[in-house]
Formats: structure tokens, sequence, C-alpha cells
């Protein structure tokens, strides 16, 4: 599903900041050697994510789902001086492709990466977090939520992706993945949970950004 007008979305791109260069190689060796490239957040949304962090200028960031590395690196531009951020995918065949963008940025001792079930690694990290990204298995998006909310600080932001999911959220009963089914969820979720408030808007497949009250 495509929200706006290819035209329109490549004038969109045009007059936003460029993607740094190393952001530009990661992208084109993702699209070469990396399967399913389209989970990339890609330069406009990695643009987005930048400056939100920028805004935010968080001492720490999680993010749920790696995938290369891109999103992760475009939220680290916001870092503060001393900050951090935790990375964490299932899929242990990424890490050393990750890593070795991690290691050319100039946040090579701020991104920490983690590999397995993100739901059994957030309990062991004794951290709380001022921007949380979560951008991995759809069917866990309640799961991740409730996880993470308790390591939120107040004023802190939750960034969730994907949660148009191609349109397929507009199909109600008809619903025939468990996708789709989990996010129609969340999203309704997101909306009526008293601790945060929340505004999904039509940036690439969908992106929820929630304050944590």
């Amino acid at each position: 599903m495509q929200i706006l007008p290819e035209q329109l979305e490549d004038y969109i791109a045009k007059h936003s900041q460029e993607e740094p260069q190393l952001l530009k190689e990661l992208r084109r060796e993702t699209h070469l050697k990396i399967l399913q490239p389209r989970m990339l957040s890609g330069h406009y949304q990695g643009r987005f994510l930048s400056i939100i962090s920028k805004l935010i200028s968080p001492k720490n960031i999680l993010e749920i789902g790696t995938y290369t590395g891109y999103s992760a690196l475009c939220l680290a531009e916001g870092l503060k001086i001393n900050g951090e951020l935790h990375t964490i995918d299932i899929n242990e065949e990424l890490y050393d492709f990750q890593r070795k963008y991690f290691d050319r940025s100039e946040f090579v001792n701020k991104i920490h990466q983690h590999v397995g079930n993100a739901l059994e690694i957030i309990p062991s990290l004794n951290k709380t977090f001022d921007l949380v990204f979560i951008d991995a298995d759809k069917e866990d998006y309640i799961n991740y939520f409730n996880i993470i909310i308790d390591k939120v600080n107040s004023g802190g932001v939750i960034l969730s992706d994907n949660v148009l999911w191609s349109g397929k959220v507009l199909d109600g009963e008809n619903q025939i993945d468990e996708a789709t089914k989990s996010l129609v969820a969340y999203n309704k979720m997101m909306n009526d949970d008293e601790r945060i408030e929340s505004i999904l808007l039509p940036i690439r497949d969908g992106l929820t950004i929630s304050r944590k009250k």
C-alpha cells in the first residue's frame, strides 16, 4: 500500500535532510546482500527518527528490532554525550553486518548489541529509557509494550513502526493473519491506555509516537 503518490514521496525525500554517507552505504549494501531490504527504515523515516531523537536528547535508548542497524544509527544521533543505545535482534546472522557499520560510526562505544528474544533480554537491562523504538515481530507488539512501559521514564517516548501494515489494519473482521490482528489490537490499546498519549502518523507503513505521562 502506497499512501502517497510516488512523485510526492520523492519530493518529500528531496526536501528533507540528506542522509549521512555511512547510511547511504549501509542502505546500498543491505539492498545488495540482505533478504527483505524493505524492512530498512530508509532515508526519509531515518531522518525522522534522527530529528525526534535530537529533540528528546535521550540518555538511554532501547531499540527492539535491529535488522541491519540503519535505524539504530539514526536514533543514536540524538544521544547525550554519555548516552547509550541498546538494540536487540533475534537474528544472530546479522550481528557482524550491524557491527561493521556501528564500528565505523562515531557511536561505536555507545551502541550495545543484544542477540536473542527481546522479551527475555529486556528484563535483564538494569536501565530506564527516554526513547524506545519498537520494530520487531508484530505479534509481540503488545508484549513488548507491557514489558517496557515501566522502564520508560516519565515524559519518555515510544515509537512503534509498521502500525498500518500496508493498510491491512482496515480489513476489520476479514483479517486473516495474526500480525494484522495483533496490530489492530495494539493500535486500539495505544489509543486507550491512559498512561500514554499517542498519535499515529502516516509515515511509510505507519508510525505511532507515544509519550508517557
